[in-house]
């Protein structure tokens, strides 16, 4: 089934980027200061900011990568779509308010405000930079697959189209620009979607139990049925639930866009709209992954390469032929590029807001300036990105992105929660967190059969003997209790008078917003 240089398919991808590019020079003639470069403002509605948020969390995983993972093992890949949606409750009652009123650009804002600034600081951009850079890797690696399928291009080539493309929306169009990319994506992510599984169920007489139910009788009961080829075993099913649950309340590009929107209310409001958005589109995945096993096969999607990644887009050539592939690729390449410059904007403003401002320069660098270190740092981070991008190549993006839950959870929560709800918690207690769940969560991904077997080659058995051996391979189970411990250890063990003192005001704030009653 050859899908290069399919002339409507190519087509439709550069109307897509023609539109986007538009829209990037429209925001950029309006993007002046770093508050419109990181926050476009404030001044995005609830409505609008949903849908960003929408698209900015419906990344390659979502389309490609819970696809393909559904079409190899049927109802084991809903693990995926129900650990990313139920983070999002944590998000609306637990942390948009404290964020809000606390922050500025970063969850750092939060964790430091009572706190040194400085080594919480830099231990935060630590783990933050882990987790956009991880979660980067597989929007990269699902892109540069696509690209590969739609042009015949070489893979690292692809690669590279990707990171350039990142580059120019992000260093010209800032948050403004980013914020109607996500939005104009979620709505042709969910448009695409709807009508990809309308297409599936008009061959099993519009009844999804009927192709489900077709499924097992060509494929196996199993396909029907939890089981353990996606999770592993029972304890790292848990793992990769806790991951994606707590996970998704600490990616720092999802949280960065809470302060998009003039207040509290906003936040919440588009949380709510986000929630029902992603919810719809994750039922139409589950469909699109089914037709594709019934539609294409396995064996097929298999063989085009990219972890299975593929399938949305081969089923879409199949059903309804190069047009429809066209515009499935373009919705495709519009999903994780929206993504790709959410995520690299978070990682731009952790090191220009984070670590240059507040730590090299004492919070009294010129605006100019901040812009200037905002648009090196985005070709850094998008360097970086096309590197790991070329050498994960055939990796399931779906699980790549799980690994980034992971580390959030571990390195991102239990610091996030306890600057918020422990008045005993201190700087010591931040920094062994943060430091402690990151560090943690790489060594075990390194030791697991992730980076043995998946990437190095190794076979199961030869690293299954060695004692450093890890055969878990999502770790948030273990490194997210670790890194509360860590903290909860560390500040016992310390005082830090200044950030008692500071408890209360901080919760007052976190009440009443900067705006408080006088009397406070």
């Amino acid at each position: 089934m050859q899908a290069a240089n399919n002339p409507l398919a190519v087509a439709f991808f550069f109307v897509f980027m023609a539109l986007t590019l538009g829209v990037t020079y429209w925001a950029a003639r309006r993007t002046r200061t770093t508050e419109q470069f990181f926050a476009a403002g404030g001044q995005i509605t609830a409505w609008q900011n949903g849908w960003a948020l929408a698209g900015d969390f419906l990344s390659a995983a979502a389309l490609l990568g819970i696809a393909g993972i559904i079409t190899s093992n049927g109802f084991d890949g809903l693990i995926y779509s129900i650990g990313f949606l139920v983070g999002w409750p944590i998000i609306a009652f637990l942390i948009v308010e404290p964020l809000r009123n606390l922050g500025k650009f970063t969850f750092a804002d939060v964790v430091a405000y009572r706190l040194k600034q400085r080594p919480v600081r830099v231990a935060a951009a630590f783990g933050t930079l882990v987790v956009i850079l991880l979660y980067l890797l597989a929007q990269m690696v699902a892109t540069g697959a696509l690209i590969k399928l739609l042009f015949g291009l070489p893979y690292a080539a692809s690669v590279v189209v990707v990171g350039a493309a990142m580059l120019v929306y992000v260093i010209f169009g800032g948050m403004l620009a980013t914020t109607w990319v996500q939005v104009i994506k979620a709505v042709l992510l969910l448009l695409g979607g709807l009508v990809l599984a309308l297409l599936v169920l008009a061959h099993f007489e519009m009844n999804p139990l009927t192709l489900f139910q077709a499924a097992a009788e060509k494929h196996g009961e199993r396909v029907l049925q939890p089981g353990s080829k996606v999770a592993g075993s029972g304890w790292d099913a848990i793992s990769l639930g806790v991951g994606l649950m707590f996970g998704t309340a600490a990616l720092p590009h999802i949280l960065m866009r809470v302060f998009t929107v003039p207040d509290v209310r906003e936040a919440r409001m588009s949380i709510l709209y986000a929630t029902g958005i992603i919810g719809s589109f994750h039922l139409l995945v589950f469909v699109i992954g089914f037709g594709a096993m019934m539609l294409v096969g396995p064996e097929v999607v298999a063989k085009a390469g990219g972890g299975g990644n593929m399938a949305a887009p081969l089923l879409a050539l199949t059903i309804g032929g190069d047009a429809f592939f066209g515009f499935i690729c373009a919705v495709a390449f519009a999903t994780m590029l929206a993504v790709v410059a959410g995520l690299t904007l978070s990682g731009v403003a952790t090191v220009c807001h984070d670590l240059w401002v507040n730590v090299v320069r004492n919070g009294e660098a010129p605006e100019r300036e901040q812009l200037t270190v905002a648009r090196i740092a985005t070709v850094a981070i998008a360097a970086l990105a096309i590197f790991l991008g070329i050498v994960f190549e055939g990796q399931n993006v779906a699980f790549m992105a799980g690994l980034a839950f992971a580390v959030a959870a571990a390195a991102n929560f239990p610091a996030l929660l306890l600057s918020i709800a422990w008045k005993r918690f201190t700087t010591a207690g931040a920094v062994a967190s943060i430091l402690v769940g990151t560090v943690s969560s790489l060594v075990m991904i390194c030791l697991s059969p992730t980076i043995q077997v998946d990437v190095l080659g190794k076979s199961l058995a030869e690293v299954s003997q060695a004692w450093w051996f890890v055969p878990m391979k999502n770790p948030a189970l273990i490194c997210m209790p670790l890194s509360f411990a860590a903290a909860v250890a560390a500040s016992l063990l310390t005082r830090d008078e200044a950030a008692d003192r500071a408890f209360l005001p901080m919760q007052r704030r976190i009440m009443f917003g900067a705006r408080g009653p006088s009397s406070l």
